[in-house]
Protein backbone atom coordinates (compact mmCIF):
# COMPACT_ATOMS: atom_id res chain seq x y z
CA UNK A 1 0.00 0.00 0.00
CA UNK A 2 1.66 3.30 -1.19
CA UNK A 3 1.14 6.51 0.92
CA UNK A 4 0.15 9.71 -0.84
CA UNK A 5 0.02 12.55 0.67
CA UNK A 6 -3.19 14.43 1.27
CA UNK A 7 -3.82 16.67 -2.11
CA UNK A 8 -4.77 20.25 -0.99
CA UNK A 9 -8.17 21.38 -1.84
CA UNK A 10 -7.79 24.31 -4.78
CA UNK A 11 -10.55 26.65 -4.83
CA UNK A 12 -13.03 26.65 -7.47
CA UNK A 13 -12.29 30.14 -9.08
CA UNK A 14 -15.96 31.47 -9.15
CA UNK A 15 -16.05 30.70 -4.93
CA UNK A 16 -12.82 32.93 -4.96
CA UNK A 17 -14.29 35.92 -6.61
CA UNK A 18 -17.63 35.69 -4.91
CA UNK A 19 -15.39 35.61 -1.20
CA UNK A 20 -13.25 38.52 -2.96
CA UNK A 21 -16.90 40.42 -4.06
CA UNK A 22 -18.40 39.82 -0.07
CA UNK A 23 -14.93 41.25 1.85
CA UNK A 24 -14.61 44.03 -0.45
CA UNK A 25 -18.10 45.23 0.38
CA UNK A 26 -18.16 44.28 3.57
CA UNK A 27 -14.53 46.38 3.82
CA UNK A 28 -16.26 49.17 1.94
CA UNK A 29 -19.22 49.23 4.55
CA UNK A 30 -16.57 49.26 7.12
CA UNK A 31 -18.21 45.96 8.68
CA UNK A 32 -16.26 43.67 10.68
CA UNK A 33 -15.61 39.70 9.99
CA UNK A 34 -16.99 39.31 13.27
CA UNK A 35 -20.00 41.75 12.75
CA UNK A 36 -20.76 40.04 9.89
CA UNK A 37 -20.25 36.53 11.23
CA UNK A 38 -23.10 37.79 14.12
CA UNK A 39 -25.52 38.70 11.84
CA UNK A 40 -25.14 35.40 9.97
CA UNK A 41 -25.28 33.36 12.39
CA UNK A 42 -21.42 32.09 11.83
CA UNK A 43 -17.63 32.30 13.27
CA UNK A 44 -15.61 35.11 12.40
CA UNK A 45 -13.80 32.24 10.92
CA UNK A 46 -16.45 30.91 8.36
CA UNK A 47 -16.86 34.19 6.98
CA UNK A 48 -13.16 34.22 6.59
CA UNK A 49 -13.25 30.85 4.74
CA UNK A 50 -16.24 32.66 3.04
CA UNK A 51 -13.68 35.58 1.94
CA UNK A 52 -10.93 33.17 0.60
CA UNK A 53 -13.26 30.75 -1.26
CA UNK A 54 -12.38 27.99 0.83
CA UNK A 55 -15.79 27.28 1.40
CA UNK A 56 -18.56 27.40 -0.81
CA UNK A 57 -20.95 29.98 -0.11
CA UNK A 58 -24.89 28.72 -0.60
CA UNK A 59 -27.46 30.20 -1.97
CA UNK A 60 -29.34 30.70 1.12
CA UNK A 61 -26.33 32.15 2.89
CA UNK A 62 -25.40 34.49 -0.25
CA UNK A 63 -29.04 35.93 -0.03
CA UNK A 64 -28.13 36.75 3.40
CA UNK A 65 -24.93 38.28 2.92
CA UNK A 66 -26.52 40.40 -0.16
CA UNK A 67 -29.48 41.93 2.03
CA UNK A 68 -26.83 42.39 4.99
CA UNK A 69 -24.30 44.31 2.82
CA UNK A 70 -27.48 46.28 0.88
CA UNK A 71 -26.53 44.92 -2.69
CA UNK A 72 -28.03 42.98 -5.05
CA UNK A 73 -27.20 38.87 -5.12
CA UNK A 74 -25.71 40.04 -8.81
CA UNK A 75 -23.24 42.27 -7.23
CA UNK A 76 -20.98 38.98 -6.05
CA UNK A 77 -21.04 38.20 -9.98
CA UNK A 78 -19.82 41.34 -11.41
CA UNK A 79 -16.42 42.24 -13.10
CA UNK A 80 -14.87 41.38 -16.01
CA UNK A 81 -13.32 38.63 -13.65
CA UNK A 82 -16.35 36.75 -13.95
CA UNK A 83 -16.11 37.22 -17.82
CA UNK A 84 -12.33 35.42 -17.28
CA UNK A 85 -13.89 32.22 -15.50
CA UNK A 86 -15.59 31.33 -18.31
CA UNK A 87 -12.38 31.07 -20.33
CA UNK A 88 -10.54 28.14 -20.15
CA UNK A 89 -7.24 27.61 -21.18
CA UNK A 90 -4.62 24.39 -22.43
CA UNK A 91 -6.14 21.03 -21.30
CA UNK A 92 -8.88 22.80 -20.10
CA UNK A 93 -8.26 24.82 -17.39
CA UNK A 94 -10.16 27.47 -15.83
CA UNK A 95 -8.25 30.55 -16.62
CA UNK A 96 -9.17 33.73 -14.37
CA UNK A 97 -7.98 36.84 -14.45
CA UNK A 98 -5.50 37.68 -11.85
CA UNK A 99 -4.29 41.36 -12.43
CA UNK A 100 -2.10 43.87 -10.58
CA UNK A 101 -5.51 46.06 -11.25
CA UNK A 102 -7.80 43.74 -10.03
CA UNK A 103 -5.59 42.77 -6.83
CA UNK A 104 -5.46 46.44 -6.07
CA UNK A 105 -8.68 47.35 -6.08
CA UNK A 106 -9.76 44.62 -3.63
CA UNK A 107 -6.95 45.40 -1.15
CA UNK A 108 -7.68 47.65 1.89
CA UNK A 109 -5.53 50.48 0.51
CA UNK A 110 -7.45 50.51 -3.06
CA UNK A 111 -10.76 50.34 -0.99
CA UNK A 112 -9.62 53.08 1.29
CA UNK A 113 -8.34 55.19 -1.80
CA UNK A 114 -11.07 54.90 -3.45
CA UNK A 115 -13.59 55.80 -1.26
CA UNK A 116 -11.30 58.78 -0.18
CA UNK A 117 -11.25 59.88 -4.05
CA UNK A 118 -15.15 59.60 -4.15
CA UNK A 119 -15.56 61.89 -1.14
CA UNK A 120 -13.66 64.78 -2.80
CA UNK A 121 -16.83 66.24 -4.51
CA UNK A 122 -15.01 69.23 -5.88
CA UNK A 123 -14.11 67.80 -9.58
CA UNK A 124 -11.12 70.13 -10.34
CA UNK A 125 -9.45 69.26 -7.05
CA UNK A 126 -10.24 64.95 -8.34
CA UNK A 127 -8.63 66.44 -11.35
CA UNK A 128 -5.60 67.93 -9.73
CA UNK A 129 -5.35 65.01 -7.20
CA UNK A 130 -5.35 62.24 -10.02
CA UNK A 131 -2.48 64.01 -11.81
CA UNK A 132 -0.03 64.55 -8.62
CA UNK A 133 -0.26 60.59 -8.75
CA UNK A 134 0.35 60.36 -12.71
CA UNK A 135 3.23 62.44 -12.31
CA UNK A 136 4.54 60.97 -8.79
CA UNK A 137 4.31 57.23 -10.88
CA UNK A 138 6.74 58.45 -13.25
CA UNK A 139 9.24 60.07 -11.08
CA UNK A 140 12.41 58.08 -11.70
CA UNK A 141 11.07 56.17 -14.84
CA UNK A 142 11.17 56.77 -18.44
CA UNK A 143 8.60 58.63 -20.50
Amino acid sequence: MELTAAKKKVPNPADVHVGARIRMRRMILGISQEKLGTALGVTFQQVQKYEKGATRVGAGRLLEIANYLGVPVSYFFETAVLDALERRGPGGAIVTANDEFDQFVKSSEGIKLNSAFLGINDPAVRRHLLDLVVSMSRTGQEN
